[in-house]
């Protein structure tokens, strides 16, 4: 008697693909960066700004946004903080370990409304992963570009992202970074992030700024570029929020009248401001 074919649920929206860690970077002490390729077939391109979820088998799911890829087929790159059970055994994961991931979702990064004009990103902790992707495109094209400006916080030395690529950005770009506190090691900046914006090198009129930290530094750091003369419609931000479906369907994300996962996680603040003004929405 001829069994039936196991039936294989084809990868989509939700169904989870098999992705493998090929790679694992420790960047922090709590943080480190996933280099994953799909068991069959490319990785789904995905534009600067976009998450995935990711599913560690037996244990749950949650958002990620991508770090490395490009808007093109490529290893999908995710750097991770351990502040959970899922994400601490995502963390833990060994090499040639197997994982789920759905997506990409939500709307990434407008970087072409920068035009010729000026680039400000302005990243704050773990904020710097989500906006890695717009150094990267905009390094790659740096001639279709102004100035291109980092500025970028975190709470100790011992926090920051990427140190290495920090160096090598800063012979295309204005880099400056602070921490909370340092160390006596630290010879660099002693402050919060949004106090870089008023010395930074960019023209307001034309510049169009691309920020993403924990909400208190968001709400500075914006009202900073605000009163350098930025246009609201030309700062673009990544909210954070409880993604749990990433595509509209369980509430669970709901800002306002918004659905983070469908139409975010990236708002220009013309849009978002009248949400973020509202405490504990």
């Amino acid at each position: 008697m001829a069994t039936a074919p196991e039936y294989v649920p084809a990868p989509g929206a939700m169904a989870p693909a098999p992705y493998v860690v090929r790679e694992r970077v420790q960047e922090t002490a709590d943080t480190w960066t996933l280099t994953l390729e799909p068991l069959d077939g490319e990785s789904a391109a995905v534009a600067p700004g976009q998450f995935v979820m990711v599913y560690v088998f037996g244990v749950g799911e949650v958002p990620i946004s991508v770090s490395g890829a490009l808007d093109r087929p490529a290893p999908l790159m995710l750097t991770v903080r351990s502040v959970g059970a899922v994400t601490q055994r995502l963390c833990a994961s060994e090499l040639g370990a197997v994982l789920g991931v759905r997506g990409p979702f939500g709307v990434g990064w407008p970087i072409a409304a920068a035009g010729r004009a000026d680039v400000v990103v302005l990243a704050g902790g773990i904020g710097l992963a989500p906006l890695r992707p717009v150094l990267l495109h905009v390094l790659e094209r740096r001639a279709e570009y102004g100035e291109l400006v980092l500025l970028y916080g975190s709470r100790t030395p011992g926090d920051l992202l990427f140190r290495a690529e920090l160096e090598l950005w800063r012979g295309a770009a204005s880099v400056d970074v602070t921490v909370d506190a340092a160390d006596l090691a630290w010879q660099g900046k002693v402050g919060v992030v949004p106090q870089l914006v008023a010395g930074a090198d960019f023209d307001a009129a034309s510049a169009s700024a691309f920020v993403c930290g924990p909400e208190i530094m968001l709400r500075f750091g914006i009202q900073a570029l605000l009163d350098r003369g930025l246009a609201a419609a030309r700062i673009f931000v990544s909210l954070e929020r409880n993604m749990r479906c990433g595509v509209g369907h369980c509430g669970h994300c709901q800002l306002g009248p918004t659905l983070i996962c469908r139409d975010g996680p990236v708002y220009d603040y013309e849009t978002a401001a009248p949400w973020l003004r509202v405490r504990a929405l």
